[in-house]
C-alpha cells in the first residue's frame, strides 16, 4: 500500500513540476512577434518554383544561357597594349524573349575616369611619404579601360550603349527562347602595371632585365549572366565583388614575341608549333611523372631567354569546353614545371609558371601543391573534370580562372625564405587551384555573394591544407599539422567581438563591408568548420556537401540552393544556424552562471513544503517525498554528504527493494552526488553546448546538449546532474570549438587570469 501511495506521490510530484516549468515559461513571453531564434527562415527565402525547388536541388524547368567565343588576341610587348577581335554566339536557352543583350566590360574600372576611383572618402593625412604624396596628389590617372572599336553582325554595325563597366546590344530584332546571336566585338586597352595599381590582371615589371611577366585577366567583352533569379545580372563592376560569368565553349588564338613561354585556360592546339624539340621531350616524361614535377623550360634556359627581346612573334592556340571565363599568362622570364596526377582514377597535369625570382620556393613547391589540392577538393566535391591545373608566380598576387590562377609568394634576393613566405604561398596556390571547384564550376554569382566563393573555397582550402600536411611532412616539420590562416574558431573570434559597427552579416554585397577578409573568407569558412566538426559531425556534413556540390556542377546555385540542400540531405534542421552565423553579426558567448550542490533527505523541508503547497498539497506529510538540501543551507549537514541515494532515502530504498530485482538493482546507478549547473548565453548566438566535467578523482567526460537546449530561454539553461563522483570542475566549449568570444565565464571555479605583472612577479619570486 505505502508502494502505490509512493508511485502516486511520485507522479503527482512529476506533474507538478511540468506545469511549474510551463508557469516560468509562459511568464517568460516577452514579444508579440516571432523572434525565436530557430523559427523558419521562410520570411528570408524566395518561394520554390518550377527552375529551384525546396530540397536545394535545380528544378525540372532550370535553365541557363551559354556564350561562346572565337577570339584573336595580340600581345604589344613593347607598349604594354592589348588588342583583340571576338565574335560571340549567345545562346538564349530561357523561356524569356531577350530585347537586348548586356556584355560586361570590367577592364572599365581601369578608365582614367571610372567612378569606382571616386567610391571611397578621402582625407589630407597630416604626414605623408613622398612617393604616396605623388602617387595620390602628382600622377595622372592611368587610363587602362576597353577601346570598342567595332560592335558588328555579318558586318554591319550594331547599336550600343556603355554605362561604365557594362555594354547594352541593342539587336535587331528580339532574340526567341531557343534562338542564338552572334556578334562581333573588336577592341585594345593599355595592360596596368599590377603590383603598382594592385589589380587582378596586368604586368609586373622587373627594372633589372627589364621584361615584363603577364598575367591577363578579363581582358575580353564579356556576356552578362541572365538567370531566373533577377533577369540579367546588372550590378556594376566596382573592385570588391567579382564576376558573374554564364558557361561556353573558348577557342582562342594568342599572339607573343617568339621568345615568350605561355599558359592558359583551356588545352594547346598547336603544342608542336610552339614548344621546342626539347620541350616536347621533356612534355612527354612529364606526362610519366606522378611523383615529381619534370622542367619543360629549365631555369637555365629561362634566363638566356630573358637577355633578349625577339622581334619575332608566334600564336598559341587554346580551345576550352564548358568554362566560364579565359585567362592567360605570357612572359620571355618563365620557368615552365610539369607532373601527372591522378585525381580519383582521371590523369590531370599539375603546372607551374615562374621566373627565376620565385625559386628555390616554387620548383620545391607550387607543382606539389597543384596536385595535392586537385586530390583534396575531389575527394570533398567531385572529380576534377579539367585536363590541367596552373600554378602562375606574380608578385602580391591571388586571383582564379577556369584552370589556371596567379599566387604570391617569393624569398628573397639570396634565395631565402621564412616558414611564414612557404606557407603563404602554399595556402594561396591551394586556395586559388581550389577555385576551380568554387566558382568556376559550381558557378555562383561572386559579384553579388563574395562568401559563396570565398568563403566556401576558404573552408575547402583549411580541409586540403590539413591533408596537405599530412601528404608532405616534410614540408612542414616540425610542426605537428598544416598552420592554417583560417577556418580554426578561435582566430575568428576578434573579429566576432569587435566594433558592431565596421561587421556586417556574411549575407552582404562584398562592396558593402568594412572587413572583406573576415567576412567573406574567414568568417563563413569558420561557420562552415563548425557545422562539420560540431553540429553535423563528417558524415552527415561531408555527404551533404559533396551533394551540393554535385548538384551544381556548371549551373549557377544561389545561397537558398546552398542552405536548402544541406538540410536536404543531411536531415537536419539549420535555419537557426544560417539565421545567427549568415544573416547576423552575433557572436558566441556561452559560460557557467551558477553551480548548486545538493543533498538528498526524506525529512521534509521548508522549501518543499512551500513548493508542494502551490499545487494544493497543503500536508507534505502525506507524501513520501524525496526532497532535496542544498549545501550551505540550513538544513545541510555534513553527513549527508558523500551517501548514496538508497542510503539517504528510507522511502527510495523501500520503493527499491519492493519494485526490483536484486540483479536489477545491481543494474541501477545509485548517484552520491547532485547538482543543479545554470548556464548563461550571454552571446546572440545559439550554439550547441559542450561541457566538460571533471572529477574528484582526476577522469572527466565531455557532454554535448544539443542546441535545442536554448530553444524556449535564449538567456540561460539549467541542467540537473546526478554522479557518483564528485564534480571539482566544470568548462564550457573546452576545445574551443564554437568561436566563444569571451572565455572568462567558460569555467567553475572561475579561473584566475592572472595579469602581466603578477606573472612576472611571481616569476622573480621563484
Amino acid at each position: 500500500m505505502k508502494t502505490v501511495r509512493l508511485l502516486c506521490s511520485m507522479f503527482l510530484m512529476l506533474f507538478i513540476a511540468g506545469a511549474y516549468a510551463q508557469e516560468k515559461q509562459d511568464q517568460s513571453q516577452k514579444a508579440h512577434t516571432n523572434q525565436n531564434k530557430f523559427r523558419q527562415l521562410y520570411q528570408e527565402f524566395s518561394t520554390p518554383n518550377q527552375y529551384r525547388t525546396a530540397s536545394g536541388a535545380p528544378g525540372p524547368q532550370y535553365y541557363q544561357n551559354e556564350a561562346d567565343y572565337k577570339m584573336d588576341i595580340v600581345l604589344d610587348d613593347k607598349n604594354s597594349k592589348l588588342s583583340g577581335e571576338e565574335t560571340i554566339t549567345y545562346h538564349n536557352n530561357s523561356p524569356s524573349e531577350l530585347e537586348y543583350l548586356w556584355v560586361q566590360l570590367d577592364q572599365n574600372i581601369r578608365k582614367k575616369d571610372a567612378p569606382a576611383l571616386e567610391k571611397n572618402p578621402s582625407s589630407m593625412n597630416p604626414v605623408a611619404s613622398p612617393g604616396r604624396f605623388v602617387k595620390e596628389y602628382m600622377e595622372k590617372p592611368f587610363d587602362g579601360g576597353f577601346n570598342i572599336e567595332k560592335v558588328s553582325k555579318d558586318g554591319k554595325a550594331l547599336n550600343y550603349t556603355i554605362n561604365n563597366t557594362m555594354m547594352r546590344i541593342d539587336m535587331e530584332k528580339p532574340l526567341k527562347p531557343g534562338e542564338s546571336y552572334t556578334f562581333d566585338i573588336k577592341w585594345w586597352y593599355n595592360i596596368n602595371n599590377h603590383v603598382t595599381n594592385r589589380a587582378r590582371s596586368g604586368y609586373e615589371l622587373f627594372p633589372e632585365d627589364g621584361n615584363k611577366a603577364y598575367v591577363i585577366a578579363q581582358f575580353f567583352p564579356r556576356m552578362a549572366v541572365y538567370n531566373d533569379v533577377e533577369g540579367w545580372q546588372n550590378y556594376q563592376f566596382w573592385g570588391n565583388g567579382e564576376f558573374a560569368l554564364p558557361f561556353g565553349d573558348y577557342e582562342v588564338n594568342i599572339t607573343v614575341p617568339a621568345d615568350h613561354v605561355m599558359e592558359a585556360t583551356g588545352e594547346l592546339q598547336n603544342r608542336k608549333e610552339v614548344y621546342t624539340k626539347e620541350m616536347m621531350k621533356r612534355y612527354e616524361q612529364a606526362k610519366k611523372s606522378f611523383d615529381k614535377p619534370v622542367m619543360i623550360v629549365t631555369q637555365d634556359e629561362a634566363e638566356k631567354a630573358e637577355k633578349g627581346f625577339s622581334d619575332k612573334t608566334k600564336t598559341w592556340t587554346y580551345k576550352a569546353d564548358m568554362v566560364r571565363d579565359f585567362a592567360f599568362s605570357t612572359s620571355r622570364k618563365f620557368i615552365l614545371d610539369m607532373m601527372n596526377t591522378d585525381v580519383m582514377g582521371k590523369e590531370v597535369m599539375a603546372v607551374s609558371l615562374y621566373p627565376k625570382e620565385g625559386n628555390p620556393l616554387w620548383e620545391q613547391w607550387s607543382t606539389r601543391a597543384v596536385a595535392s589540392t586537385l586530390k583534396s577538393y575531389s575527394d570533398h566535391t567531385f572529380q576534377y573534370p579539367y585536363h590541367k591545373a596552373v600554378s602562375v608566380h606574380a608578385k602580391n598576387q591571388g586571383m582564379e580562372y577556369p584552370m589556371i590562377c596567379w599566387n604570391y609568394g617569393r624569398p628573397d634576393e639570396d634565395g631565402n625564405y621564412s616558414d611564414r613566405v612557404k606557407f603563404g604561398m602554399i595556402s594561396v596556390i591551394i586556395h586559388e587551384v581550389g577555385h576551380n571547384y568554387f566558382p568556376m564550376i559550381v558557378n555562383s554569382d561572386e559579384r553579388q555573394w563574395g562568401w559563396m566563393d570565398e568563403g566556401i573555397n576558404t573552408f575547402t582550402q583549411y580541409l586540403a591544407e590539413q591533408e596537405f600536411g599530412k601528404q608532405y611532412p616534410d614540408a612542414i616539420a616540425p610542426l605537428d599539422q598544416y598552420p592554417s590562416r583560417r577556418g580554426i574558431p578561435s582566430k575568428i573570434v576578434p573579429y566576432m567581438k569587435g566594433d558592431q559597427n565596421f561587421i556586417a552579416p556574411i549575407m552582404s554585397n562584398p562592396e558593402q563591408v568594412h572587413q572583406l577578409g573576415n567576412n567573406a573568407y574567414g568568417k563563413p569558412a569558420t561557420a562552415l568548420n563548425i557545422l562539420r566538426e560540431t553540429v553535423m559531425g563528417h558524415d552527415l556534413f561531408d555527404h551533404a556537401f559533396a551533394t551540393y556540390s554535385q548538384r551544381w556542377m556548371f549551373k549557377h546555385p544561389t545561397p537558398e540552393d546552398f542552405f536548402r540542400t544541406m538540410e536536404d540531405a543531411s536531415g537536419i534542421d539549420l535555419d537557426w544556424f544560417w539565421r545567427g552565423w549568415f544573416y547576423s553579426t552575433g557572436n558566441v558567448d556561452i559560460g557557467v552562471k551558477e553551480v548548486k550542490k545538493f543533498y538528498l533527505t526524506d525529512e521534509v523541508t521548508e522549501e518543499g513544503s512551500e513548493f508542494l503547497k502551490r499545487y494544493g498539497v497543503s500536508n507534505p506529510d502525506e507524501i513520501d517525498g524525496i526532497y532535496v538540501v542544498e549545501e550551505g543551507s540550513e538544513e545541510y549537514s555534513e553527513d549527508m554528504k558523500g551517501k548514496p541515494a538508497s542510503e539517504s532515502v528510507s522511502t527510495l530504498n523501500e520503493y527499491l527493494m519492493d519494485n526490483f530485482s536484486a540483479e536489477e538493482r545491481a543494474a541501477l546507478k545509485d548517484p552520491k552526488y547532485f547538482y543543479q549547473v545554470t548556464f548563461e548565453k550571454p552571446g546572440d548566438l545559439v550554439m550547441p553546448l559542450i561541457v566538460e566535467y571533471t572529477y574528484a578523482d582526476g577522469t572527466s567526460e565531455k557532454v554535448t546538449y544539443p542546441v535545442q537546449v536554448w530553444r524556449k530561454n535564449d538567456d540561460s539553461v539549467t541542467k540537473a546532474l546526478a554522479t557518483d563522483k564528485e564534480i571539482t570542475k566544470i568548462v564550457v566549449d573546452p576545445q574551443l570549438e564554437t568561436a566563444d568570444v569571451n572565455m572568462e565565464n567558460n569555467s567553475w571555479p572561475k579561473s584566475e587570469n592572472k595579469d602581466k605583472f603578477e606573472e612576472f612577479k611571481e616569476g622573480t619570486d621563484k
